[in-house]
Protein backbone atom coordinates (compact mmCIF):
# COMPACT_ATOMS: atom_id res chain seq x y z
CA UNK A 1 0.00 0.00 0.00
CA UNK A 2 3.11 2.53 -0.34
CA UNK A 3 2.24 3.96 -3.29
CA UNK A 4 -1.81 4.53 -2.32
CA UNK A 5 0.21 6.37 0.33
CA UNK A 6 1.90 8.77 -1.65
CA UNK A 7 -1.14 9.40 -3.86
CA UNK A 8 -2.67 10.18 -0.51
CA UNK A 9 -0.34 12.29 0.85
CA UNK A 10 0.56 13.67 -3.14
CA UNK A 11 -3.88 14.46 -3.14
CA UNK A 12 -2.93 16.35 0.75
CA UNK A 13 -1.07 18.86 -0.54
CA UNK A 14 -3.62 20.09 -3.07
CA UNK A 15 -5.38 21.71 0.20
CA UNK A 16 -2.39 23.92 0.42
CA UNK A 17 -2.21 25.11 -3.34
CA UNK A 18 -4.06 27.34 -5.43
CA UNK A 19 -4.82 24.08 -7.94
CA UNK A 20 -6.97 22.48 -5.21
CA UNK A 21 -10.25 23.19 -5.83
CA UNK A 22 -9.65 23.24 -9.56
CA UNK A 23 -8.31 19.60 -9.03
CA UNK A 24 -11.28 18.43 -7.30
CA UNK A 25 -13.79 20.55 -10.10
CA UNK A 26 -11.98 18.66 -12.46
CA UNK A 27 -12.52 15.20 -10.89
CA UNK A 28 -15.80 15.49 -9.72
CA UNK A 29 -16.88 16.59 -13.37
CA UNK A 30 -14.66 13.44 -15.11
CA UNK A 31 -16.30 11.25 -12.36
CA UNK A 32 -20.29 11.96 -13.46
CA UNK A 33 -19.87 11.33 -17.07
CA UNK A 34 -16.69 8.71 -17.75
CA UNK A 35 -14.01 8.66 -14.91
CA UNK A 36 -13.91 5.48 -12.19
CA UNK A 37 -12.99 7.15 -9.38
CA UNK A 38 -15.22 8.95 -7.43
CA UNK A 39 -14.27 12.82 -6.01
CA UNK A 40 -14.98 11.74 -2.27
CA UNK A 41 -10.93 11.08 -1.55
CA UNK A 42 -9.70 14.13 -2.96
CA UNK A 43 -12.45 16.04 -1.17
CA UNK A 44 -11.83 14.36 2.08
CA UNK A 45 -8.12 15.21 1.83
CA UNK A 46 -8.65 19.04 0.83
CA UNK A 47 -10.58 19.54 3.66
CA UNK A 48 -7.94 17.77 6.17
CA UNK A 49 -5.57 20.22 4.62
CA UNK A 50 -7.94 23.06 5.33
CA UNK A 51 -10.53 23.14 7.52
CA UNK A 52 -12.00 26.27 7.13
CA UNK A 53 -12.76 25.91 3.68
CA UNK A 54 -14.68 22.81 3.86
CA UNK A 55 -17.62 24.13 2.99
CA UNK A 56 -16.41 26.08 0.04
CA UNK A 57 -14.21 22.19 -1.46
CA UNK A 58 -18.23 20.86 -1.48
CA UNK A 59 -19.70 23.58 -3.24
CA UNK A 60 -17.35 23.24 -5.80
CA UNK A 61 -17.27 19.46 -5.54
CA UNK A 62 -20.75 19.58 -6.08
CA UNK A 63 -20.75 22.22 -9.03
CA UNK A 64 -18.13 20.30 -11.04
CA UNK A 65 -20.15 16.80 -10.36
CA UNK A 66 -23.65 18.29 -11.70
CA UNK A 67 -21.49 20.03 -14.65
CA UNK A 68 -20.46 16.49 -15.20
CA UNK A 69 -23.84 14.91 -14.93
CA UNK A 70 -25.27 17.17 -17.53
CA UNK A 71 -21.97 16.41 -19.84
CA UNK A 72 -22.71 12.49 -19.16
CA UNK A 73 -26.97 13.51 -20.60
CA UNK A 74 -25.67 15.12 -23.01
CA UNK A 75 -23.36 12.22 -24.06
CA UNK A 76 -26.83 10.03 -24.08
CA UNK A 77 -28.81 12.05 -25.61
CA UNK A 78 -27.02 13.10 -28.29
CA UNK A 79 -24.06 10.80 -29.27
CA UNK A 80 -25.09 7.36 -27.79
CA UNK A 81 -27.55 6.01 -30.33
CA UNK A 82 -26.76 5.67 -34.46
CA UNK A 83 -30.29 4.60 -35.08
CA UNK A 84 -33.67 2.86 -33.75
CA UNK A 85 -31.93 0.63 -30.75
CA UNK A 86 -28.69 0.61 -32.41
CA UNK A 87 -25.78 1.94 -30.68
CA UNK A 88 -23.14 4.35 -32.22
CA UNK A 89 -19.59 3.67 -31.95
CA UNK A 90 -18.80 6.20 -29.02
CA UNK A 91 -22.01 4.31 -26.93
CA UNK A 92 -20.09 0.76 -28.05
CA UNK A 93 -16.65 2.27 -26.69
CA UNK A 94 -18.48 3.28 -23.61
CA UNK A 95 -19.11 -0.21 -23.00
CA UNK A 96 -15.50 -1.72 -23.85
CA UNK A 97 -13.58 0.59 -22.10
CA UNK A 98 -16.05 2.08 -19.02
CA UNK A 99 -15.25 -0.10 -16.17
CA UNK A 100 -18.64 -1.53 -14.85
CA UNK A 101 -20.97 0.52 -18.23
CA UNK A 102 -22.65 -2.94 -20.15
CA UNK A 103 -25.00 -3.09 -22.01
CA UNK A 104 -26.78 -5.10 -19.55
CA UNK A 105 -26.49 -2.75 -16.39
CA UNK A 106 -27.80 -0.12 -19.08
CA UNK A 107 -30.48 -1.83 -19.86
CA UNK A 108 -31.76 -2.58 -16.30
CA UNK A 109 -31.58 0.67 -15.53
CA UNK A 110 -34.18 1.88 -17.92
CA UNK A 111 -36.21 -0.26 -16.21
CA UNK A 112 -35.15 1.62 -12.67
CA UNK A 113 -36.45 4.60 -14.12
CA UNK A 114 -39.28 3.70 -15.46
CA UNK A 115 -40.24 2.22 -11.97
CA UNK A 116 -38.27 4.74 -9.56
CA UNK A 117 -38.39 8.22 -11.74
CA UNK A 118 -36.66 10.75 -9.49
CA UNK A 119 -35.46 8.45 -6.69
CA UNK A 120 -33.06 6.08 -8.80
CA UNK A 121 -30.91 9.27 -9.72
CA UNK A 122 -31.24 10.68 -6.39
CA UNK A 123 -30.02 7.33 -4.80
CA UNK A 124 -27.12 7.00 -7.71
CA UNK A 125 -25.93 10.51 -6.89
CA UNK A 126 -25.95 9.91 -3.05
CA UNK A 127 -24.73 6.41 -3.09
CA UNK A 128 -21.45 4.42 -4.14
CA UNK A 129 -23.79 3.17 -7.12
CA UNK A 130 -21.60 4.72 -9.93
CA UNK A 131 -22.97 8.16 -11.07
CA UNK A 132 -22.10 7.79 -14.18
CA UNK A 133 -23.93 5.19 -15.53
CA UNK A 134 -27.15 7.19 -14.66
CA UNK A 135 -26.36 9.91 -16.17
CA UNK A 136 -25.62 8.88 -19.80
CA UNK A 137 -28.67 6.55 -19.38
CA UNK A 138 -30.76 9.62 -18.29
CA UNK A 139 -29.80 11.25 -21.77
CA UNK A 140 -30.12 7.71 -23.50
CA UNK A 141 -33.58 7.40 -22.49
CA UNK A 142 -34.81 11.23 -22.41
CA UNK A 143 -35.53 11.20 -18.47
CA UNK A 144 -37.17 14.66 -17.43
CA UNK A 145 -34.27 16.81 -17.66
CA UNK A 146 -35.90 18.91 -15.35
CA UNK A 147 -36.10 16.17 -12.38
CA UNK A 148 -32.84 15.34 -13.68
CA UNK A 149 -31.40 18.27 -12.96
CA UNK A 150 -32.61 18.76 -9.49
CA UNK A 151 -31.99 14.83 -8.35
CA UNK A 152 -28.37 15.65 -9.30
CA UNK A 153 -28.11 19.01 -7.29
CA UNK A 154 -29.92 17.30 -4.29
CA UNK A 155 -27.98 13.89 -4.20
CA UNK A 156 -24.94 15.20 -4.97
CA UNK A 157 -24.85 18.62 -2.90
CA UNK A 158 -25.94 16.34 0.12
CA UNK A 159 -23.32 13.91 -0.40
CA UNK A 160 -20.77 15.93 -0.51
CA UNK A 161 -21.61 18.99 1.72
CA UNK A 162 -22.22 15.71 4.47
CA UNK A 163 -18.82 14.96 3.45
CA UNK A 164 -17.22 18.12 4.19
CA UNK A 165 -19.34 18.48 7.45
CA UNK A 166 -18.15 15.25 9.22
CA UNK A 167 -14.75 16.35 8.50
CA UNK A 168 -15.01 20.12 9.48
CA UNK A 169 -16.57 18.92 12.59
CA UNK A 170 -14.00 15.53 13.54
CA UNK A 171 -11.41 16.76 11.32
CA UNK A 172 -8.53 16.58 13.75
CA UNK A 173 -9.72 13.40 15.28
CA UNK A 174 -10.40 11.96 11.87
CA UNK A 175 -6.84 12.77 10.52
CA UNK A 176 -5.06 11.05 13.19
CA UNK A 177 -7.06 7.91 12.66
CA UNK A 178 -6.52 7.90 9.04
CA UNK A 179 -2.86 8.06 9.60
CA UNK A 180 -3.31 5.50 11.57
CA UNK A 181 -5.39 2.73 9.65
CA UNK A 182 -4.82 4.56 6.12
CA UNK A 183 -4.01 0.90 4.59
CA UNK A 184 -6.90 -0.54 5.67
CA UNK A 185 -9.25 1.78 5.13
CA UNK A 186 -7.71 1.95 1.71
CA UNK A 187 -8.78 -1.48 1.15
CA UNK A 188 -12.15 -0.52 2.48
CA UNK A 189 -12.68 2.68 0.10
CA UNK A 190 -11.90 0.32 -2.96
CA UNK A 191 -14.49 -2.76 -1.60
CA UNK A 192 -16.75 0.09 -1.87
CA UNK A 193 -15.72 1.33 -5.20
CA UNK A 194 -16.44 -2.65 -6.48
CA UNK A 195 -18.99 -3.17 -5.06
CA UNK A 196 -21.24 0.15 -6.59
CA UNK A 197 -20.88 -1.82 -9.55
CA UNK A 198 -21.49 -5.37 -8.12
CA UNK A 199 -24.52 -3.82 -7.00
CA UNK A 200 -26.12 -2.66 -10.18
CA UNK A 201 -24.85 -5.94 -11.87
CA UNK A 202 -26.84 -8.11 -9.00
CA UNK A 203 -28.99 -6.04 -7.65
CA UNK A 204 -31.55 -4.30 -9.72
Amino acid sequence: MTWVRKIYDWVLHWADTPYGPMALFILAFAEASFFPIPPDALLIALVLGSQVKAFKFALNCSIGSVAGALLGYAIGYFVWWSGPDQFSSFATFFFNNVPGFTEGIFYKVQGLYEEWDFWIIFTAGFTPIPYKVFTVSSGAFKISLPMFIIASIISRSARFFLVAFLIWKFGPQIKLFIDKYFNWLAIAFTVLLVGGFVAIKYLF
